[in-house]
């Protein structure tokens, strides 16, 4: 009785084991040793290095379209880096030059996000944003977002004269005008990366999590790809690697792959249960490298303000910043009118991969370019990044 007990533990244990293995949680150093793995995975259509929102998304769209592919991430879970920090905000597509992959991929993103969520159960609210314009200066600075967000077909654009806007929004202080985004919502970014993640599984894709890129080489059929947890090679291969991304693009050989300036944005959180039922921004600056501070909501109704935007040295420094209360009460109050200090609270913070440096004055576009043959790199994603996730797969679906 006893051996047949051990037996069915020792079958048990195994069981485990397998599906631990296939939904990519490794127990220890013998399971990411696992010849099995190499022998399964020793040779893939497509490899995907980064698991992020953007990776799983690209996975999910390959892997219906029956290709064989694999998702390299170095962390031990899927969307741990620039997406586990992201605001969730699904844009609307008003900020980017129109033509630009930004602006496209935003707004057919934000269609497609929106069916994405809806048809796989991953938590949103459409809840709408306000662009508000505190005085002349910045009326006609928000007319000039109006047109652009028009010509890049952003869509559920209103116009409100401070009349219109004290109706829809009374918690606010008097405005000389606002641009309501009716289509503007939010998102469980986490939820819908695992949404992401199942799909791609369901559909034949594989998840090998603590595989950090070493090395790339070029091949007669594709490349030998080196990883922390072995070898496999593939055919083609895909870069969503976030914020290593431009690291990532110079192993595969890209020549003078650009350059990712990292730019940290804090947050803080307000207690004002039941106060806003809207996103609430500030008209953006020409040549601030963010938003501006703003409101966000959250899905449990909470209220958060930021991120801002400050130029770092690391890309992974995300220490507290309690010491810009100050900077965010004052950016608070200009928005939303009197705030006492006690409401706000540090919130931790993320760090953009952007493009452009800290010098220039106008904002980079996404890079999303091929080279040598066989590689698609993904680089400088940031905002509206998560929004574009899914359409930016569908371009890399058509580019391989």
């Amino acid at each position: 009785m006893v051996s047949h007990w051990l037996s069915a533990l020792k079958v048990w244990v195994v069981m485990c084991s397998s599906m631990a293995a296939r939904r990519g949680f490794y127990a220890g150093p013998a399971a990411q040793a696992s010849d099995g793995w190499r022998a399964k995975l020793s040779r893939m259509e497509v490899a995907v290095v980064g698991a992020g929102i953007v990776g799983c998304a690209i996975a999910s769209a390959l892997a219906r379209r029956g290709r064989d592919v694999v998702v390299l991430e170095r962390a031990a879970r899927v969307g741990t880096g620039i997406t586990s920090r992201n605001s969730g905000v699904i844009h609307s597509g008003l900020y980017y030059p129109p033509g630009s992959l930004k602006a496209e991929t935003c707004v057919r993103g934000q269609a497609l996000l929106y069916a994405w969520a809806s048809t796989h159960g991953v938590a949103h609210a459409c809840t709408g944003k306000l662009v508000v314009a505190r005085d002349e200066l910045e009326v006609a600075a928000l007319a000039e977002l109006h047109a652009n967000a028009a010509a890049s077909g952003a869509g559920g654009l209103a116009w409100l004269d401070a009349a219109e806007l004290a109706r829809r929004a009374p918690s606010l202080p008097p405005m000389r005008a606002a641009l309501w985004c009716e289509r503007t919502g939010i998102i469980d970014a986490m939820a819908l990366t695992a949404s992401l993640r199942a799909d791609a599984e369901r559909h034949g894709a594989s998840f090998v999590l603590q595989a950090e890129l070493l090395a790339v080489n070029a091949t007669a059929t594709g490349f030998r790809v080196e990883t922390t947890r072995g070898e496999l090679e593939a055919g083609s291969l895909v870069n969503a690697a976030g914020l290593e991304s431009d690291r990532v693009a110079a192993l595969m050989g890209l020549v003078d792959p650009a350059k990712i300036y990292p730019c940290r944005g804090d947050y803080f959180r307000l207690h004002a249960p039941g106060r806003y039922q809207h996103l609430v921004y500030p008209v953006r600056r020409r040549d601030a490298a963010g938003l501006g501070v703003h409101l966000t909501l959250e899905l449990d109704g909470g209220v958060r303000l930021g991120p801002d935007a400050e130029y770092v040295a690391s890309r992974d420094d995300f220490g507290p910043a309690e010491h810009k209360h100050a900077d965010f009460l004052a950016a608070a109050q200009a928005l939303l009118g009197p705030i006492a200090p006690l409401l706000l609270r540090y919130d931790g913070c993320g760090i953009r991969p952007k493009l452009r440096a800290p010098d220039e004055r106008e904002e980079r576009d996404f890079m999303l370019c091929e080279g040598p043959p066989g590689c698609v790199h993904l680089i400088g994603v940031e905002s509206p990044g998560l929004t574009a996730a899914l359409a930016l797969a569908e371009r890399v679906v058509g580019l391989l």
